[in-house]
């Protein structure tokens, strides 16, 4: 019921005030106030409480966020940037900026990281009573290739090499200039014919080197690899370079696919793209030379015989001048037979044969065959020393004994493998085409 001053009364008890007009606020009523309320003062801090939600806003904050805004400085800011942490040198470096210690709870000791936690003492015991028990060694396949050691030799079955006579080898050399001046007055194709049958039998040795100590190389797949190589830069020039690659990699993946457990597949798969990529890719451009486009005016064929003149030159000024002069190693470690005065030696013999024979067919000059020769002068023995490197790592004398006096037929093209590049690009460097 209302009343003359516009406050309500309930009409069943009649005595309390249940709204008031004047007043915004809401009372309920029959709440008892509480005896220890009523004897003691309540003491409040009249900062921390909040407005009521009926008051006008004041436009204050609470104090935590005033504090931040006061410092002006971002929250985030003093927590420091990921670090990668990977050895014991990482948590020292970092151990000041961040302590991961407190994500567990509870406090830790200075040496305890963030993946060590504190058994308790039950599954402490267990835990070393596991650790004292014998673990089953886990399956892995085992390398086939012999460990490595200071002495590369060491253990391993060496294939003793072929007596070397000079005699012989100047009658085998001879011989071989003869057959191959031959194959050469016959045309392109013979040329090419031969190059492949030198590159199959070439890379077949370096392939039996690698088995001699244990490895497991894709003989066959890498030695068809190489004659596909030929055939296709024969016909498709330096685009089959990638395309033959790649068909490699993905044929050898299948091939090692049902490699026993015993077979060290990387091992087996390196050997093979190794070798297809010292034979194959770089003789492929002897065939690249004598291709029908590669030069315009048709000169392959005088490139690539004069290649093979240089890298003669060259490898034979280093044998006689070296037995005769030759008193200082070029290199103990690689090849100790090879000497300082026998590489002078076959320097000059390669600038008189490129400055003095070279002109003689065309389209050599003096000038372009004397930098041909001065550059392989340099190419030339590297490539003999790469190999040289190739068969102490395996333990070999030679890589094969085909060509009596000579050892292999890789034993005696291995210059020539670094020398065949090297005239492709700088004849069109030099644009001799």
């Amino acid at each position: 019921m209302k009343s003359d001053d516009g406050s309500f009364f309930d009409d069943s008890t009649g005595d309390v005030p249940v709204v008031s007009s004047t007043d915004s606020r809401v009372t309920i009523t029959g709440a008892e106030v509480a005896a220890e309320a009523a004897d003691e003062a309540i003491l409040v801090d009249p900062q921390t409480l909040l407005p009521h939600w009926t008051d006008a806003p004041t436009g204050q904050v609470p104090i935590v966020v005033a504090r931040e805004a006061a410092e002006g400085d971002d929250p985030w800011s003093a927590i420091p940037a990921p670090a990668w942490r990977e050895g014991e040198a990482d948590w020292v470096a970092h151990e000041d900026q961040f302590d991961a210690s407190f994500l567990a709870g509870q406090e830790k000791e200075d040496s305890v990281r963030p993946w060590e936690f504190t058994l308790p003492d039950e599954e402490l015991i267990e835990e070393v009573i596991l650790a004292e028990a014998p673990r089953p060694e886990p399956m892995r396949a085992q390398r086939t290739r012999r460990t490595a050691s200071s002495n590369p030799l060491a253990g391993r079955a060496v294939r003793r090499g072929t007596d070397r006579s000079v005699t012989r080898a100047t009658m085998t050399g001879v011989l071989l200039a003869i057959a191959v001046s031959a194959v050469f007055i016959a045309g392109v194709v013979p040329v090419v014919v031969m190059v492949l049958v030198v590159l199959a039998l070439a890379s077949a040795e370096a392939f039996a080197g690698f088995r001699s100590v244990g490895a497991h190389p894709a003989t066959v797949l890498g030695i068809v690899a190489v004659l596909t190589l030929g055939v296709a830069v024969y016909n498709k020039g330096t685009t089959a370079f990638g395309a033959v690659s790649v068909l490699l990699i993905v044929f050898g993946f299948i091939w090692y696919l049902r490699a026993t457990k015993t077979v060290d597949v990387l091992d087996g798969l390196g050997a093979t793209i190794f070798v297809y990529t010292w034979v194959g890719v770089f003789g492929s451009y002897a065939i690249l030379m004598v291709a029908p486009g590669t030069y315009a005016n048709g000169h392959g064929m005088t490139y690539l015989y004069g290649a093979m003149l240089l890298t003669v030159a060259n490898d034979s000024g280093a044998l006689f001048v070296g037995r005769w002069l030759g008193r200082h190693p070029l290199n103990k470690t690689l090849s100790p037979n090879k000497t300082r005065e026998g590489t002078i030696g076959a320097t000059v013999v390669t600038l008189v044969v490129g400055v003095a024979l070279l002109p003689l067919m065309s389209p050599w000059s003096k000038t372009s065959g004397l930098e041909m020769a001065a550059a392989l002068s340099v190419v030339v023995p590297l490539g003999d020393l790469f190999e040289s490197m190739v068969k102490r790592t395996l333990g070999l004398k030679d890589l094969g004994r085909l060509l009596p006096g000579h050892g292999g037929l890789l034993d005696r093209v291995d210059g020539l493998l670094f020398a065949l590049p090297t005239v492709f690009y700088l004849t069109h460097v030099l644009k001799l085409g």
